[in-house]
């Protein structure tokens, strides 16, 4: 029996939670009606035991009982929204004869309307029965309670939100809760559930809806493994609906990645005379070979930037424009490597350039191609053979193909551009097109901009940021929305090089986001095969006029900014980052980031700022923080590609803790190419 999701997105009962966690990786999207209450929750298995929730509630009617019985119309006309975090930890996973059992805390970090605390066990009894039964605080022990085990629960003065109300936590009300669950068929489930939440707020204080019981009961359909619905009577009053999407990062839709079979590896003939090496010192060796390498490599999206050749290695340089996992490109050139090169050429330097930069250099055997291809395991036996180094110079009369510059691209797509929990419309979007287009000057140089002009929109100014009393270098950004059209995005040239074995370099001038212009440096130490990189950057800023144009007198504002950043390779997948500096406002803090990031490119993370402006000087919210989703497009298409989409989920965004935004930053360039990202795709190389 697989774990259910409640009404407010945590593995539960119907409105309760349940002892139970997805698989490890699982992310889930929730959304439900009951009554005057609709809740979405974005849910995250962080590691086997732990997982955590955002969740965003609309309670419709929440201030109607203030102006009863002369209201005016309009059913958001007294809605209030809450934006919450959930975060529960198993401490015991379910065995043969005793229950999994998690504890939880609900709405830490909010202004607390939910905030609660419990433990709760659940136990299968058979294949199709689990029994599930919680103590819980806080709003789980509003109901019915039995006491104040732990002592008496202590009022916090939320104020803008965003505190940790720790002091809270298993303090006041206890209260038991539970329910049973049964498995009809294996789409079909019921469940009952006594529920410890009193409602008291919605039912008693501003009349909600009636709370006459604390009975609730459900039945689910499950076609398949990613979708669920539940119907539900709640409180002896209420119908509420629950849909549930639950995906697993780790397994694509469409199965494995589809497209052209790769070249077979060509074995070489015995006879002696094929491994003759004076075709080395011919002038056109390098030209030759460069020529033939291209046409074989025709339409498989990886270009060869240069050649350079001896008796017996081969050195290339190679652009990656197609394959999501940097092994399979190393592979698929391999491959051709082994396909076109003279007998004599046993040793193959493979160096992956992005951006005019070399990361990382693969160095293999074409004997070990040869002999591991068919062979069981081939790829763990190929990779204990090879190396990942620095990369070496180029070979003395390397050859470089000079059709890769001077090379225009551009492209006209359609975009949406959203705006996520402004009260007075929590969801609004514009749509319109976006001209994008790059001129490759040099290598490593590269003039780019991108214009968009919307089509249609809802995007409209409430006001919400006019109060902030710092610099409106963020809260102002819906001027830039709703004033901008057309807006010139950006219009930068930048340079990317390698400044010494394992050093970078990057500058970038011009418009560079929406709201910012200036100049942007920066330079990375990133060792091969470490598990760590530092960054430093400095920038010098101007703000742009709101309409979306080329000038500057409308703020007449500039900054200096920059961060120190350390980067931090975890192991099983997970990554941290760390950047200490100035920021756009003039604060100075420090940024956390924490990612899991997927062997397929799916990355989720989570980051927080805090700097020396209070939080009173903040406003609602009281510090920077949100959330980050990258999908490769790969994972639902099918195909190769290294096109993502991405987003971060801001629960507020406002002046205090804002991060200039620049396209290219060294590290996420450079990422692809990293020791450990490498051996985490190796399986790829042979496909």
């Amino acid at each position: 029996m697989r774990p259910g999701l409640n009404l407010s997105g945590q593995t539960g009962l119907i409105d309760l939670p349940s002892g139970e966690q997805l698989a490890d990786g699982y992310l889930s999207l929730t959304h439900s009606d009951f009554g005057p209450i609709a809740r979405n929750a974005l849910r995250f298995q962080i590691t086997p035991r732990l997982s955590g929730i955002f969740r965003y509630v609309g309670l419709h009617d929440y201030e109607k009982h203030l102006c009863q019985p002369t209201c005016a119309d309009g059913k958001d006309a007294y809605t209030y929204y809450d934006r919450n975090f959930d975060i529960s930890y198993q401490i015991m996973t379910e065995g043969r004869y005793w229950p999994a059992v998690s504890i939880g805390v609900q709405d830490f970090v909010g202004t607390g309307l939910y905030s609660a605390e419990y433990m709760v066990g659940t136990k299968a009894i058979g294949p199709k029965f689990k029994v599930t039964g919680g103590v819980g605080f806080g709003r789980l022990g509003s109901d019915n309670a039995f006491g104040q085990p732990f002592g008496p629960r202590e009022k916090i003065d939320f104020g803008l939100g965003g505190t940790i109300s720790y002091k809270q936590w298993f303090q006041g009300d206890a209260a038991l809760f539970g329910g049973v669950e049964y498995q009809i068929s294996p789409k079909w489930s019921a469940k009952v559930e006594y529920s410890s939440d009193a409602y008291a707020d919605e039912s008693d204080k501003r009349k909600m809806f009636d709370r006459a019981s604390p009975m609730n009961y459900g039945l689910e359909y499950r076609p398949n493994a990613t979708f669920s619905l539940g119907v539900y009577a709640l409180y002896g009053s209420e119908i509420g609906v629950n849909l549930n999407t639950v995906l697993n990062p780790d397994q694509r839709p469409q199965g494995g990645i589809g497209g052209p079979a790769p070249l077979p590896i060509r074995p070489r003939p015995a006879d002696p005379a094929y491994w003759a090496r004076d075709w080395a010192t011919k002038a056109d060796a390098n030209d030759t070979v460069l020529r033939s390498l291209a046409v074989t490599l025709e339409d498989s999206g990886i270009v060869i930037e240069s050649v350079g050749l001896t008796a017996t290695t081969a050195q290339v340089r190679f652009r990656n424009a197609k394959y999501d996992a940097a092994a399979q490109a190393i592979g698929r050139l391999a491959r051709a490597m082994a396909f076109v090169l003279p007998a004599s050429v046993e040793h193959f330097q493979l160096v992956p350039i992005d951006h005019g930069m070399a990361g990382a250099m693969v160095v293999l055997s074409r004997a070990d191609l040869e002999r591991f291809e068919f062979a069981p395991d081939g790829a763990t036996l190929l990779r204990a053979k090879s190396q990942i180094v620095t990369p070496a110079d180029p070979l003395a009369g390397t050859k470089t193909n000079s059709e890769l510059y001077r090379h225009f691209t551009w492209s006209l797509l359609p975009y949406v551009h959203t705006r996520q929990f402004d009260p007075a419309n929590p969801l609004q979007a514009s749509l319109g097109l976006r001209l994008s287009s790059q001129y490759e000057l040099a290598r490593g140089m590269f003039l780019s901009g991108s214009v968009t002009n919307i089509l249609t929109s809802n995007i409209a100014d409430s006001g919400r940021g006019a109060n902030s009393i710092l610099p409106h270098v963020r809260s102002d950004s819906i001027l830039y929305d709703t004033q901008a059209n057309p807006d010139i995005e950006r219009l930068t040239l930048a340079y990317f090089a390698g400044l010494a074995p394992d050093v970078f370099g990057r500058v970038t001038a011009g418009y560079l986001e929406r709201g910012f212009a200036g100049i942007s440096s920066e330079i990375l130490y990133r060792p091969t095969g470490k598990l760590w990189a530092l960054g430093v950057e400095a920038n010098s800023v101007a703000q742009r006029n709101t309409n979306g144009l080329l000038g500057f007198g409308q703020y007449d504002y500039a900054v200096a900014t920059g961060h120190l950043s350390g980067y931090l390779d975890l192991g099983a997948s997970y990554h941290a980052q760390i950047d200490l500096g100035r920021y756009l406002a003039g604060d100075v803090g420090a940024t956390v980031s924490l990612t899991r990031e997927f062997e397929n490119g799916w990355s989720v993370g989570a980051f927080a700022t805090k700097t020396d402006v209070s939080a009173e000087d903040f406003g609602e919210g009281s510090f920077d923080k949100g959330i980050t989703l990258q999908i490769p497009f790969t994972w639902f298409y099918g195909k190769p590609t290294r096109a993502t989409a991405g987003m971060t989920i801001r629960p507020i965004g406002r002046d205090g803790g804002a991060k200039l935004v620049v396209d290219d930053r060294l590290y996420s360039v450079l990422r692809s190419y990293d020791q450990r990202k490498i051996d985490a795709q190796w399986g790829r190389v042979w496909k």
